[in-house]
């Protein structure tokens, strides 16, 4: 058995669903994420190892005002749709997104097996949250944590 720094990823908890409110909850599909970096202790960064079901979305279409992403496929395919129109990255290739460039981002597998992959961001406090496509923002509140609101500022309850 490892011990920390070291880890088995096989050994951390799978995270299914998504903390969206709905009605965007349901949309994910099935997603499966382990969150490798908070398992190593680790918080200005997040590293994700999420399997994607065919189906499933990776988040709702997005980008981040102040928080970098990167995205590295492991296995399988995902469709990558941003401003620009969509394609497809199979295992091997990538994606990054550089805080406050406003190309909303998110995965889609239209396949009929999982895709695994790596996502990679920075934690960075303060951070927003836009989703071009839904009514939802992700905002930091006065007590710190975040929480989704409509684009006019309302919290979903």
């Amino acid at each position: 058995m490892l011990k920390l720094p070291a880890l088995d990823p096989g050994t951390v908890e799978e995270k299914r669903g998504s903390g969206y409110p709905e009605p965007f909850k349901s949309r994910m599909g099935d997603r499966v994420k382990r969150r490798l970096a908070a398992a190593c202790g680790l918080t200005k960064v997040g590293v994700n190892l999420v399997t994607l079901g065919p189906g499933g979305q990776s988040a709702l279409r997005h980008w981040h005002m102040l928080e970098e992403e990167f995205v590295y496929v492991l296995e399988g395919e995902v469709v990558l749709v941003t401003n620009g129109g969509e394609q497809t990255l199979k295992a091997g290739m990538c994606a990054g997104y550089p805080a406050g460039a406003r190309d909303g981002h998110h995965f889609i597998n239209r396949s009929n097996r999982p895709a695994k992959y790596l996502e990679i961001g920075t934690n960075v406090p303060g951070d927003i949250a836009f989703y071009p496509d839904d009514d939802v923002m992700l905002i930091q509140t006065e007590d710190e944590d975040y929480a989704y609101v409509h684009k006019d500022g309302r919290k979903y309850p």
